[in-house]
């Protein structure tokens, strides 16, 4: 997968969000702040990962987020971003009842951030998104399947040669899936508002030379 120097220049920016909190939180480990700022940069580093790095790297936000919220049940930027997780999961999930299960998961913790602070309007967008996720992620899954169809329907070369490059053209649509996916769910539910965060924390160090 190739990236824009915008897209790196996020991916360094979140990488360094995630190394700050990681550090901050040897310090301190009851700042739930930390921690879903944490949550909040593993979200964002998702959509550069391939499909199963990205389920773990969610997972391990919602991790990080569910811990924020023992510490202060009240947090609810915790919930929208737990929301965001597993709408995020259910888009890189192919199975319907699977992805039904993660979508109603967001939409019961958009709802919990919703009642904890009435009005917020990224909670409402959510609350949008979320109904209408299951009609996309139905969108989302045949374009998917009618894009593996297309490569392995691709010929030429030989039976060798035509594996090698249907392999390697297949793990590129799978990166490349991941970022359109996580990408769609981070842009539908503002998450956006995180780059903010990471900039509080400080610009990333520079490249090694």
């Amino acid at each position: 997968m190739e990236f824009s120097a915008a897209d790196f220049e996020r991916l360094l920016m979140f990488e360094h969000a995630r190394k700050s909190c990681e550090a901050q939180y040897i310090n301190d480990p009851l700042d739930s702040e930390n921690l879903v700022k944490w949550g909040g940069a593993l979200l964002e580093l998702s959509q550069f990962q391939s499909i199963p790095d990205a389920k773990v790297m969610l997972n391990d936000a919602i991790s990080k987020l569910e811990e924020a919220l023992t510490l202060n049940p009240g947090k609810h930027q915790a919930m929208w971003c737990i929301g965001n997780a597993y709408t995020s999961i259910a888009f890189l999930v192919p199975d319907v009842d699977v992805a039904k299960g993660n979508l109603d998961k967001a939409t019961e913790y958009y709802q919990r951030a919703e009642n904890e602070d009435p009005g917020n309007e990224m909670y409402l967008k959510a609350l949008e998104v979320a109904a209408k996720a299951p009609e996309l992620h139905v969108e989302f899954t045949r374009q998917q399947v009618m894009g593996q169809q297309a490569l392995v329907g691709g010929g030429g070369g030989g039976p060798s040669a035509s594996s090698n490059v249907s392999s390697g053209k297949k793990k590129k649509k799978n990166y490349d899936f991941t970022y359109d996916v996580c990408g769609w769910v981070i842009l539908a539910v503002g998450i956006f508002a995180w780059v903010g965060m990471a900039k509080s924390l400080g610009p990333p160090p520079p490249p090694a030379r």
